[in-house]
């Protein structure tokens, strides 16, 4: 199995001195997509967009130019440690259904991040999105509480920062929807992908450093935080049967 990488940039330069290094020995093919100018370190080559696209035209515009069995969207500030995608891209190899295989993620200081979810909920979002998430964890969503799984084990979906995706699966699917701007696009795909009977793994023997800025939880009204509403309500008029989940 051939794993090709896409890296999407927005001016992500100084980060990608640190991911590319530890990435690029690992995979078969990478593709750097520089959204804006300067977006790439000097002497990395890479595609540079003549206008800026959402993320999900740059991860769909990557996959079109690679050509691996498998696509490896990361993002730039994602450090993958030694074996990481050998272990994602073996356990994909060995189950045929694997549509997607994430890895558990960490902050750069080694403390465990919550990139194992189960799909969003009514009472979940109201909570994420206002006020509310400064007195309720969502313990649920996010496996809080719950013992680090020993081994792989399946789940709704994963952060989309580092994920291995079939090639198959991804032309059965389309793509990615390219009306999600930012955010949003990875809980879609992944929900598309579980309607259409393939699997997702969580594959903890894969560990992938991650400073996740987690920009949208730290203020309430941004322009990102705007991008993050739209992203859900472009989720919820596609797959209206979530509103029923409470």
């Amino acid at each position: 199995m051939r794993v090709s990488a896409v890296v999407v940039s927005h001016e992500g330069a100084s980060e990608l001195e640190e991911s590319l290094p530890a990435l690029s020995p690992q995979v078969d093919e990478l593709l750097v997509i520089a959204n804006v100018a300067g977006s790439a370190p000097p002497g990395v080559a890479a595609l540079e967009n003549e206008r800026p696209l959402g993320y999900a035209a740059n991860l769909n515009q990557g996959i079109a130019r690679t050509s691996g069995d498998a696509v490896l969207a990361a993002n730039t500030d994602a450090v993958p440690e030694p074996g990481a995608v050998a272990a994602l891209k073996d356990f994909m190899r060995e189950h045929p259904r694997c549509g997607v295989a994430g890895p558990r993620m960490v902050h750069p200081d080694g403390r465990p991040q919550a990139s194992r979810r189960r799909f969003p909920t009514v009472t979940g979002t109201i909570v994420r999105r206002t006020p509310l998430r400064k007195v309720l964890r969502q313990q649920r969503h996010y496996h809080l509480g719950e013992s680090e799984p020993a081994g792989p084990v399946q789940c709704d979906w994963m952060l989309g920062g580092f994920l291995l995706l079939r090639r198959t699966m991804l032309e059965e699917l389309g793509g990615f929807d390219e009306a999600f701007r930012l955010y949003g696009e990875d809980i879609d795909l992944q929900y598309r992908a579980m309607r259409a009977g393939w699997e997702r793994w969580y594959v903890p023997a894969a560990v992938v450093r991650h400073a996740h800025k987690a920009v949208t939880d730290r203020r309430f009204l941004t322009r990102r935080t705007l991008w993050h509403w739209r992203g859900i309500l472009r989720f919820v008029r596609k797959h209206p049967e979530r509103l029923k989940a409470l």
